[in-house]
């Protein structure tokens, strides 16, 4: 498998700074939605990256560094607990991709986005089902995204230690369902993704 096609075509066609770009935790019950934007020097594959929902935590955690040193530009950013609620969870999704790549230091001519949704960037740009699995960039973004939400939600765990958020990172495992139904919400709880488990609150 060629982990360098679509940073080729965009190369070949005279992009200059293609960014990879990916978010995590769209489906959580708790937490803010994360995205990030990484461009890599041209050619670069790193070792070991792949699709972050098929790497272990702890790799992952290896890897974050190693992108972190190798990557020309790389930015994390969030969308709010709030901004999900307000906009709905694409659309926050969205925001979070944008914002990621509009806080690139070095400024990208071209980004690659995972799923077949864009978000609304001044640059061209191409959705790539399966990105994180299909490009060097995007999965490198993905592991980035992953990590970064992962730590938070760690903080968020010794914030909330009733809810064991650094067991399941805001997914809705039995263990945080359960939490959930003894304790109620709390402040960084998606209130509209409860409604199934709460009833209508």
């Amino acid at each position: 498998m060629n982990w360098l096609e679509f940073e080729q075509k965009a190369a070949d066609i005279g992009y200059k700074n293609i960014c990879g770009v990916d978010e995590a935790g769209r489906g959580p019950l708790a937490g803010p939605v994360c995205a990030a934007a990484v461009i890599l020097p041209p050619n670069t594959i790193i070792e070991g990256v792949n699709d972050s929902k098929k790497l272990s935590e702890k790799k992952r955690e290896k890897l974050y560094d190693v992108i972190i040193e190798q990557s020309v530009s790389y930015s994390i950013a969030y969308a709010s607990v709030e901004e999900i609620e307000e906009l709905n969870i694409l659309n926050a999704a969205m925001l979070a991709m944008k914002r990621a790549v509009e806080g690139l230091e070095i400024n990208a001519d071209y980004a690659m986005i995972d799923g077949n949704r864009l978000p609304d960037l001044n640059i061209d740009c191409e959705a790539i089902v399966k990105g994180d699995a299909r490009s060097m960039s995007v999965a490198c973004a993905s592991i980035l995204a992953k990590v970064s939400r992962d730590r938070l939600m760690y903080k968020y765990a010794q914030q909330y230690p009733q809810y064991s958020f650094d067991k399941h990172k805001g997914y809705g495992t039995k263990l945080h369902v359960e939490a959930l139904k003894t304790y109620g919400p709390c402040p960084i709880h998606r209130t509209s993704f409860l409604r199934k488990i709460l009833g209508e609150h």
